[in-house]
């Protein structure tokens, strides 16, 4: 039996056809959607959204050269990563807005989207900050992790209380077979870990050429899905916002996918993050979410995991602990196993997606 290192490194690594091919089968389904429903709800946005993202970032990735916005490798990481250094960084500032405004504008009635716009912005924001600071002092640090924490707190409890004065989020959270976990009041505490947990997961998977693009474009599409399968109608309104921010990933990836040509930063995985938890609190699509987002849950637990039995263990004397991966996070370990970057992306990919269908099955 294959270990799941020999797997992933058996694995296709032409990344122009294969992001071509994620591109093509995502706009499948949503077209597939469309189809059940009998209504245009997905493909419009998800294409208008890939299209323009596509066409801003052939005109942006050069001015991003030209502003010498080149990525800092930190040098602890594979060392086949320090070939990417001068790469420009900040992509996320072409193509969030592009999925916010897009999607805004698939029900430019319903409240509850310029909310969900505005803590993406906020946190692309935050995200761009970060960035920038890493840039002007030539370290792959910017804010510190307590700063970044405390940004992204402020903007988390101002859409939570947003959402507690318009009576936008229940107390419960639905499950599968009809199942129910009431939560009551705890759903506020639980709302905002939910989006400091998936803003930094999903910053966390940021780190191969299209890993955190592709996966992100895949969530985003499933939530979609399940949200149009949802009940009689659907929720129209948030799942054409997912289809646009899944639409600007997939455009993105046209730069992004390796050789990666431009890099989105914190500035979109922030923002990827905080706009997946705003779509899942507003819907209660949480459980949608911890399923088909299990390749951005598998990425943070692998830090955590690494690092606590790295102190756990850790001898006095020598200073050094065990390890339970190669390096943290995931995907790397998977690098330092033998597979290339390409497998390794495109073995996270199909991941998401399996998961992505797995929870469509298990629709609450």
């Amino acid at each position: 039996m294959l270990s799941p290192t020999r797997l992933i490194a058996s694995l296709p690594s032409n990344s122009r056809h294969l992001a071509l091919l994620l591109g093509l089968l995502l706009l499948g389904l949503a077209v597939a959607s469309d189809l059940l429903n009998r209504a245009p709800q997905l493909t419009p946005p998800l294409l208008a959204a890939a299209v323009v993202s596509a066409l801003l970032s052939g005109w942006g990735v050069p001015r991003l050269r030209q502003l010498k916005l080149g990525q800092v490798i930190r040098a602890e990481g594979p060392q086949a990563h320090l070939s990417k250094a001068g790469t420009p960084t900040m992509g996320g500032l072409l193509v969030v807005p592009v999925g916010v405004i897009i999607g805004a504008l698939v029900a430019p009635s319903d409240e509850r989207l310029p909310a969900v716009a505005a803590i993406t912005l906020a946190s692309m924001a935050i995200g761009a900050v970060d960035d920038w600071r890493s840039l002007t002092k030539h370290h792959n640090t910017g804010l510190t992790p307590r700063g970044k924490l405390l940004l992204q707190a402020i903007s988390a409890v101002a859409f939570l209380a947003w959402a507690a004065y318009e009576q936008q989020m229940g107390g419960d959270i639905a499950l599968p077979l009809g199942w129910v976990l009431p939560l009551g009041l705890l759903i506020w505490p639980l709302g905002l870990f939910v989006f400091l947990a998936e803003s930094n997961a999903t910053n966390l998977t940021d780190g191969l050429d299209g890993l955190a693009a592709g996966c992100g474009a895949i969530v985003f599409s499933g939530l979609g899905l399940q949200l149009m399968l949802r009940g009689h109608e659907g929720d129209p309104a948030l799942a054409g916002f997912c289809a646009a921010m899944a639409g600007c990933w997939l455009g993105f990836l046209l730069f992004n996918r390796h050789p990666a040509r431009v890099f989105m930063g914190d500035t979109g995985s922030l923002a990827m993050g905080a706009a997946m938890a705003a779509v899942a609190l507003l819907s209660n699509s949480l459980w949608p979410l911890l399923v088909m987002g299990g390749v951005f849950l598998a990425e943070s637990l692998s830090v955590i995991a690494q690092v606590w039995v790295f102190k756990a263990t850790k001898n006095p004397a020598t200073g050094q602990g065990r390890r339970v991966l190669r390096m943290a996070p995931l995907h790397h370990h998977f690098e330092l196993g033998g597979a290339s970057e390409q497998q390794v992306v495109v073995g996270f990919w199909a991941l998401s997606l399996i998961l992505v269908v797995l929870g469509l099955v298990l629709l609450p």
